[in-house]
């Protein structure tokens, strides 16, 4: 009976921390998303009532439409580029046994531990030398832009689709290539779909790291090229109003739906 009741006990103790982990977690956003529909044009608490205008000034203001556009376009290539280069390296790195191969897996994850603000700095400074010995203006443009995403996105792709690769049965596409099958036969109705989890988590993780990115991005946009977190930064600048929680909380609700309607297709915890 005492051993039941310390299990039940132990139990309860852990759902109660995950609970507090999971509230601690959420609360940013709770809070976010309940200041957006403040009445008051200056935050405080209590709120003097409840209204949607906020959101429809997100709507009057071109600036988070453009900077909606530019990030959108800049996540979108920079996945398929990252995507696709990082899916040959993670194989490259996974099937093949080469001398320098944990090295150059390291230097491809190396980006995930290098803080936003010290790689912006690097890569403006690498831009600048660049265009002082090539003449190859990449500072301020969109090319030079999607370069500094591709090394975000190049990340995690390796690590998704090494996760993925790692955990695929290799006698299935032994047995495949006994039945005649070619190498390339084999990757792409065998090894391809079932790796399809792994690429489909590098493909969305990748966009919403690119998507939100503002360290990396500050230094490195130019002129009519702002993304949506830095047009957030700069109306910040000059009006603090729950427009900026109303375009935060439209972020986090259509992030949230893409990964549960991907989740819905693809289990994304096979892999994540």
């Amino acid at each position: 009976m005492t051993i039941d009741i310390a299990r039940h006990w132990r139990r309860w103790t852990l759902h109660a921390v995950v609970l507090l982990v999971y509230l601690f977690i959420l609360t940013p956003v709770i809070f976010i998303g309940w200041i957006s529909f403040f009445s008051n044009e200056i935050i405080s608490f209590p709120p003097d009532g409840y209204t949607l205008r906020w959101f429809a000034n997100v709507w009057e203001q071109r600036v988070f439409a453009r900077g909606f556009m530019m990030s959108l376009q800049v996540a979108f290539v920079a996945m398929l580029i990252g995507v696709s280069l990082g899916t040959l390296a993670a194989i490259a790195i996974v099937r093949y046994r080469f001398p320098g191969r944990e090295a150059i897996n390291m230097l491809l994850l190396s980006p995930l531990i290098v803080p936003g603000i010290v790689a912006g700095t690097a890569l403006y400074i690498f831009y600048i030398e660049i265009d002082n010995y090539l003449e190859w203006r990449l500072q301020a443009t969109m090319e030079g832009l999607v370069l500094a995403h591709v090394m975000l996105t190049i990340p995690w792709t390796v690590r998704l689709v090494t996760a993925s690769l790692v955990g695929i049965d290799r006698s299935v596409e032994d047995a495949a290539m006994n039945l005649g099958a070619n190498r390339w036969t084999t990757f792409r109705r065998v090894t391809f779909p079932m790796m399809r989890a792994g690429l489909v988590a590098a493909a969305l993780f990748s966009f919403i790291t690119s998507f939100e990115n503002l360290e990396l991005t500050l230094l490195l946009v130019g002129p009519g090229r702002t993304t949506l977190p830095i047009a957030i930064l700069q109306y910040l600048e000059f009006k603090v109003d729950p427009t900026i929680a109303a375009v935060s909380f439209i972020q986090i609700v259509l992030i949230g739906a893409l990964m549960l309607i991907t989740d819905r297709f693809v289990k994304l915890s096979r892999v994540v």
